[in-house]
């Protein structure tokens, strides 16, 4: 009889075992969210000698099944000085990506700025081409993009001073586009990004860059600081080639 109960408590034991090693394998299995999504916000105010108000936002998503990738962001910035708006622009991105290999793929996107008080009222690119995934880690990425597109700009025909008219055509042509696009993250709670894209056409060329440093304060929420630079290689008289913005942002990650 006592060979039956050591039977059966030996059997019970195994089970048990299998169990726990069970348990816990699915727990050690830790299976990331196709779709990741951030929100910043940042605002500044000036009072006493200056007067000015600021503000500047961005959503993003990405959503990752299989060999697609898809994205899109929104950017918006708004300065008024004493009383006055001084600065508007709002940027959006939407780009979907198709894996060919381990490291290429194909991606087709589409950029469009609307903005006052610069160069143009709006400026967008379609563009499509194959991209290289030089790395593609937790702790670095860099990839390369490059392709054809189109580009269709209105200018801004507002008055810089009283008689001063600027690029009076409309903008409709043939373009290439390249976009260098690289994360690395120093430290576990610090990360540096760079994002930089050369869109060239006949009628001028234009470089964007943003660089970024990201801080975190919780697992989901971080203090981000970035520099974001535009700049034409065609502009006219009296005006400025580049524009810039420093922002200090709240970044929330869900």
């Amino acid at each position: 009889m006592s060979r039956y109960w050591l039977l059966s408590f030996s059997i019970l034991c195994t089970g048990l075992v299998h169990a726990e090693e069970s348990v816990k394998s699915e727990q050690e299995i830790d299976v990331p969210s196709p779709l990741k999504t951030e929100v910043e916000f940042g605002y500044q105010a000036h009072t006493g000698n200056t007067d000015s108000r600021s503000l500047n936002s961005r959503l993003s998503a990405e959503y990752t099944a299989g060999r697609h990738r898809s994205m899109g962001e929104w950017k918006y910035y708004n300065l008024y000085k004493d009383g006055e708006e001084d600065k508007r622009s709002s940027t959006y991105t939407v780009q979907s990506d198709y894996k060919l290999g381990p490291k290429t793929y194909l991606y087709g996107s589409f950029k469009g700025v609307d903005s006052r008080y610069t160069a143009y009222f709006k400026d967008y690119t379609l563009s499509g081409g194959l991209g290289y995934q030089f790395a593609y880690t937790e702790q670095f990425t860099l990839e390369v993009e490059i392709g054809p597109g189109f580009r269709y700009q209105e200018p801004n025909l507002d008055e810089i001073d009283d008689d001063d008219i600027i690029f009076p055509d409309i903008v409709q042509e043939g373009i290439f586009r390249g976009n260098i696009n690289s994360t690395w993250q120093a430290l576990d709670n610090l990360s540096l990004g760079v994002d930089v894209t050369v869109v060239s056409g006949k009628s001028n060329t234009r470089f964007d860059s943003d660089l970024n440093v990201i801080n975190k304060i919780t697992e989901d929420i971080a203090l981000k600081l970035t520099h974001s630079r535009q700049y034409h290689d065609k502009v006219p008289n009296n005006l400025e080639k580049a524009d810039s913005v420093f922002s200090v942002n709240l970044l929330f990650v869900f």
